[in-house]
């Protein structure tokens, strides 16, 4: 044993386990030409949401985050597919329900039938890959659960080490990234991808590792573009834009002067970081560790953060699925909190065509899966110009919002025009966020929003294509939260949605929590709830 994990997923040289896993992936392309051709060929669909990232979620946060994918339960529409999906701890039936009878045209009890759920009933804060890969019973379970295992795959949040050893083990295959092309979605690898391709990306440096380093590269970024005054520091491996932080240039001796590196050593030790809590020694740690890049923070007369989604497909075909508008918060605005649907038409062509060009080598190199570039748009002169800024081999924020609205209206993504259109003729519109949050929320239970849906109008009518879909729902009566999709026929019909959905919550749990709070006042003390 080692660390607690099955030794012979650790027996393997690199090289052997590598080659083992491409063999195993070359299942994916029979699979996915039968998929093309027909959609009631018997599957089995085997999800994996582990958190193997850089972020540190625990507690209900964690299992919520596992449920955001919980939106693959309308992958049972189709007949014939099976669908098992594993939590690090049990999800509520009514959460379960609520999502099958999203189904259309499927009855939800034979839906039920062919969904298997998984737990190891482990709510510690290792990934739920990690948690697996050290119960073999669990894995022998869902071996058990996998009809067929030449027509089943994995599906993963991200693809690690962890994952790729999972679907060893399991001997299934997984639609995603070869953790061995993972290098080119950190922040050092897609400034050189980017560079590359010739796609406009922001000025800055590489492969740094150390204050020290920032300080130089910042001191070089000067005698270049002498106007600098903000760049932003990022971590190799950050998510969400919690790994970032912001050096102020502004007042500093002019560039060349024998002050000017010390002036810029304090700045840098100075920085504000975007993570609410953290401390400027384990950030620093954390860049020693996997080391960063710092970039001119770019601006203009009007700021927008557009992403494109990408995929390529085990046949090797490189497809555009989407855009976005990104909505961002945090002390220096550079947290995901949110997406608007599809992206503004005004640049949404721009970027598209440079995201191109990364996938297309992306897709040389052998890249399978999802994958998402985020830009900034900035107007200038009149126009609008796109800097690429990330790459994301993996599922991200935009990911279940616009499945979500895929599998519910069976409509399209045109990256020509930009416009998502339903079988019906309307267009499509989502606002969407995982991020909406009160103290007031921990009243409620997935049954009470389920019940304020119902009641107050927001539920998704699947005859109008219209409507609010609940997601993250584990997390209201630990810290409030939880998440929504806002799916209308205009964007400023989905923006109104969202901000009534949001509006109609604080609304009822404040009615909720108002007994507490007169009983409270009488006995001379306020509630926790009441917040």
């Amino acid at each position: 044993m080692s660390d607690g994990l099955p030794q012979q997923a650790f027996d393997l040289a690199d090289e052997e386990a590598d080659a083992r896993f491409a063999a195993l992936q070359g299942k994916l392309v029979p699979l996915w030409a039968s998929l093309e051709r027909f959609n009631q060929d018997e599957q089995t669909i085997v999800v994996v949401p582990s958190l193997s990232v850089d972020k540190v979620v625990t507690g209900a946060q964690m299992q919520a985050y596992e449920e955001r994918f919980l939106f693959l339960l309308l992958l049972l529409r189709q007949p014939r597919a099976r669908l098992v999906y594993v939590t690090s701890q049990t999800i509520h039936p009514s959460v379960i329900d609520y999502y099958l009878d999203l189904l259309p045209g499927v009855i939800p009890s034979h839906a039920r039938r062919r969904l298997f759920l998984v737990s190891p009933m482990d709510g510690s804060p290792r990934p739920l890959s990690h948690k697996l890969l050290e119960r073999p019973r669990i894995l022998e379970r869902i071996r058990s659960l996998v009809a067929d295992p030449e027509r089943a795959h994995l599906v993963f949040f991200s693809a690690t080490r962890l994952e790729r050893d999972l679907a060893l083990l399991l001997g299934i295959p997984m639609y995603g990234c070869d953790p061995r092309h993972l290098h080119f979605g950190t922040k050092s690898g897609c400034r050189r991808l980017f560079r590359e391709a010739d796609v406009p990306h922001a000025a800055g440096r590489e492969d740094l590792t150390s204050p020290a380093d920032v300080a130089e590269a910042i001191v070089a970024m000067r005698r270049e573009r002498p106007a600098l005054a903000q760049v932003l520091l990022k971590l190799n491996e950050g998510v969400s834009g919690d790994g970032n932080a912001l050096v102020d240039l502004t007042g500093l001796p002019a560039p060349g002067s024998p002050s000017e590196m010390d002036a810029v050593r304090s700045r840098v030790a100075a920085c504000r970081l975007e993570l609410a809590g953290a401390s400027h020694e384990s950030y620093f740690e954390k860049l020693g560790r996997s080391g960063g890049v710092v970039e001119e923070r770019i601006r203009g007369e009007d700021f927008r953060s557009p992403s494109v989604q990408l995929r390529v497909t085990p046949l090797g075909a490189l497809e555009v699925l989407s855009t976005h508008d990104q909505v961002l918060g945090g002390p220096s605005g550079q947290v995901y909190l949110g997406c608007r649907f599809p992206a503004d038409p005004a640049y949404a062509a721009a970027i598209t065509s440079q995201a191109r060009k990364v996938g297309e080598r992306l897709a040389r190199e052998g890249v399978l899966g999802r994958f998402a570039i985020d830009f900034v748009a900035v107007r200038q002169d009149g126009g609008w110009r796109p800097y690429a800024i990330e790459l994301n081999l993996r599922k991200g924020g935009t990911t279940h919002p616009f499945l979500t609205l895929q599998f519910l209206t069976d409509g399209r993504y045109d990256p020509d025009a930009g416009r998502f259109t339903a079988p019906n003729g309307r267009s499509k519109h989502l606002v969407a966020s995982d991020h909406v949050h009160s103290p007031l929320f921990r009243a409620f239970t997935p049954e009470d929003v389920f019940d304020v849906a119902v009641r107050r109008g927001l539920h998704f009518h699947a005859t109008h294509e219209t409507g609010v879909v609940f997601h993250m729902l584990s997390a209201l009566g630990e810290s409030g939260h939880l998440g929504l999709v806002a799916v209308e026929d205009t964007a400023a019909g989905a923006e109104d949605l969202y901000g009534r959905a949001v509006a109609v919550l604080e609304e009822e749990a404040a009615a909720a929590v108002a007994p507490l709070v007169v009983a409270a006042d009488a006995a001379g003390r306020r509630p926790e709830t009441a917040g």
